[in-house]
């Protein structure tokens, strides 16, 4: 469903802002959540000051800033490069795994980073000997944004310890379209999109927000954030795609080896750190036989 969405939203920039864009989802979003509203605030009260902040982090963070963020990428850049950098999520979530949950990962994740900066770097740049300012403004915001959902997914799966999975999807609406709602003024957007772009503002709310979130908070329950998070590559894969197909997109062959960097290093992570629990599973069931 992620997929779908980089489809859709890109076209959207010849006639409506990114923070409109966004507002209207969370608006359609909290409408169709009200319900779950009011149980939801009482149980994160109930829960504890550490709920409270990290309910506010994800919804303006993760929802809404980093939402606008990736959508100002697509509309000032190629439609592939923010897509595949999303790639770069689960780098960032182990780290952010390792501090919010405890999900520590191994000394040899650092021999997994230095090739994925590399991929980074080459996909980002059609030319990286030779790097250019225009293209940097939508790196960073693609960046910035996967650090954000990177949290939100570490946050998210800190805050089901406590709370249901649809208490968690209503208060991150709620705290995200009061932050899309300040951000309006701010970036000099308006609050209505049109009739044309509303229709698929809907969409994106309901089939990329609403039906993905509740499957992703449903699985994030009983999922590692680490794990969870390279679960996620399912998305900037469909998309890029879909993108090539669509947009009829293209990478140099420098950035197609960055993308295979970045995904072989994402890719063997998983495998790296099985193979350390299958160890010290062992070495613990040896101790306790002596």
């Amino acid at each position: 469903m992620w997929g779908t969405d980089p489809i859709i939203r890109k076209p959207l920039s010849g006639s409506t802002s990114a923070t409109t864009i966004v507002f209207g989802e969370h608006v359609v979003l909290v409408l169709l959540t009200l319900p779950l509203l009011v149980p939801a605030l009482r149980a994160m009260w109930r829960a504890g000051w550490r709920y409270v902040i990290c309910a506010i982090v994800i919804g303006a963070g993760a929802s809404a800033v980093a939402t606008i963020l990736f959508t100002e990428a697509l509309f000032h850049g190629d439609f592939i490069t923010p897509v595949v950098l999303q790639k770069l999520q689960p780098l960032i979530a182990v780290g952010a795994a390792a501090v919010i949950l405890g999900e520590r990962a191994r000394p040899r994740f650092a021999w997994f980073l230095l090739p994925a900066l590399i991929g980074f770097w080459l996909v980002n740049q059609p030319h990286p000997l030779e790097p250019t300012a225009k293209g940097l403004v939508p790196i960073a915001e693609a960046v910035a944004a996967a650090a954000m959902w990177a949290c939100g997914t570490a946050l998210g799966r800190y805050m089901s310890r406590e709370l249901e999975f649809q208490h968690i999807i209503s208060l991150r609406f709620f705290f995200g379209l009061i932050a899309a709602a300040i951000a309006l003024p701010i970036m000099g957007a308006k609050s209505y999109a049109g009739a044309h772009d509303s229709l698929w503002i809907g969409y994106l709310a309901i089939v990329t927000g609403l039906v993905a979130l509740s499957l992703y908070y449903i699985g994030l329950k009983r999922t590692p954030a680490m794990m969870a998070s390279i679960a996620e590559l399912t998305y900037p894969a469909i998309a890029v795609i879909a993108g090539v197909w669509a947009y009829n997109a293209h990478l140099r062959w420098t950035q197609w080896i960055g993308v295979c960097l970045i995904i072989g290093t994402v890719t063997l992570l998983p495998v790296q750190r099985r193979r350390d629990l299958v160890k010290v599973t062992a070495r613990d069931a040896a101790l306790a036989g002596a």
